[in-house]
């Protein structure tokens, strides 16, 4: 085994029992605890419910005995005219969608702790929203993106640019405000990238209309490591992710333009592949040597290649490629051998992972913007409805359980020590005994 692979493994397991970033400890969606509640409901199997300050749906994340998540307070400016929804092709479901809300003109911003057994408030970090706001969907506002820790600070990003680094008392330790002191967070329906932390480095993706650029700033200060400038006009939503390689460690970005990898120690372009393709938003997901990634908007395509090193690789670093069926908004999952990929009208597919060929469809009645988790051989499916659909992981379709809460769910779940953290536009719940 690779001593790079090695390091990877050692870190997924050291940090099991916390989930401390989109797409917990090791950004691949999957956790290595058993014993998970399958079956639940709005008043079964809930080992606590936490109102929340304000909405959102950023993700939440846990911290040892902590789970932190963000949220506003007040209503920010949507998009004029209208706003698609995702399963716009299926009346049955499309009537199912709705806005976040909110009310109140001043909009302020907040950080919450919650005590992970029994959900008490531990305290909450509130700062009042400043400069331009970008004209968002309705679906969502300026707690999108989902904090990050490092077990010593949280790191909570917002989609105005304000960025703030909290101890864990909740006390600020800097902050700072991109879309003021740089260029304002302005793209198509809102900004939706979380923050990225590498090494002593949290890496934040601005790809916007009037700036597009990488960022790296210094975990501990807040002051700039590093900046790489896009150009202008590349949009994404996706969160950049970080994979090491035989050639070192590589940036993974999926935007409008194609896929980028840079070196995330100094922002240098490695490699690029694919062509234009509008609204990107899932992020690609790494497993010994392979990125499987679906680039976003309707019936995308989804595929396997071997990262590069230099140039254009698109024509020599694919393995496989599928041509339609891949995902809008969620990330695909890696998960014992297969991938598993959801449409925006509820459709999961899952496919042979060394070979791309599809072994299973199967229709929920969903409608998804939560990229899955896995578990215990199982997968955990959130939809927008308020439904979690709990497949279990194999080579054949099989539904486990479906388990309704009644409230809307965009944002993905989170894994700790034996409960599935869910959070809806205001509240936390944790599924669990």
């Amino acid at each position: 085994m690779k001593p790079r692979y090695l390091l990877l493994l050692l870190y997924t397991t050291l940090q099991a029992a916390d989930w401390p970033q989109w797409r917990g400890p090791a950004s691949n969606a999957i956790s290595n605890e058993t014993a998970l509640p399958t079956q639940w409901s709005a008043t079964e199997n809930i080992a606590w419910k936490a109102k929340l300050a304000g909405l959102g749906v950023s993700s939440p994340i846990v911290i040892g005995d902590r789970v932190f998540v963000t949220s506003q307070i007040g209503k920010a400016p949507v998009a004029r005219g209208t706003h698609p929804v995702l399963a716009r092709d299926d009346s049955s479901l499309s009537g199912r969608e709705h806005s976040i809300g909110g009310e109140g003109s001043e909009v302020t911003l907040v950080v919450e702790a919650f005590n992970r057994k029994d959900g008490k408030r531990l305290w909450d970090f509130r700062m009042k929203a400043t400069g331009a706001f970008p004209e968002l969907h309705e679906k969502h506002n300026l707690a999108t993106p989902t904090p990050t820790s490092d077990g010593e600070r949280v790191y909570a990003w917002f989609g105005n640019g304000q960025l703030v680094a909290l101890d864990m008392a909740g006390h600020a330790v800097w902050q700072r405000h991109l879309g003021e002191e740089i260029s304002p967070f302005k793209n198509p329906w809102g900004h939706g990238s979380s923050p990225t932390l590498y090494k002593d480095t949290l890496i934040l993706l601005c790809d916007h209309s009037p700036a597009s650029y990488l960022l790296a700033l210094d975990k501990r200060t807040g002051k700039q490591v590093w900046k790489a400038d896009r150009g202008s006009g590349h949009i994404s939503h996706s969160t950049p992710l970080v994979i090491p390689t035989k050639d070192g460690d590589q940036l993974i970005v999926n935007s409008t333009e194609r896929i980028d990898a840079f070196d995330p120690a100094n922002g240098k372009p490695l490699w690029h592949a694919g062509s234009p393709r509008q609204t990107p938003i899932p992020t690609a997901v790494f497993h010994e040597g392979l990125l499987y990634l679906t680039r976003g908007y309707r019936n995308s395509d989804y595929m396997a290649m071997r990262p590069g090193v230099d140039g254009d690789v698109s024509e020599t670093n694919v393995k496989w490629k599928a041509p339609s069926g891949g995902s809008y908004v969620p990330s695909i999952l890696y998960y014992e051998g297969m991938i598993y990929v959801t449409n925006e009208v509820g459709i999961i597919t899952c496919a042979d992972a060394e070979t791309g060929a599809r072994l299973w469809q199967y229709r929920t009645g969903g409608v998804f913007f939560a990229s899955p988790v896995a578990a215990d051989k199982k997968i955990y499916f959130v939809s927008e409805t308020g439904e979690t659909f709990v497949m279990q992981s194999g080579r054949e379709a099989k539904l486990l359980s479906k388990n309704d809460i009644g409230e809307r769910l965009i944002a993905s779940p989170a894994i700790s020590q034996g409960r599935i953290f869910l959070r809806s536009d205001g509240a936390l719940y944790a599924i669990g005994k």
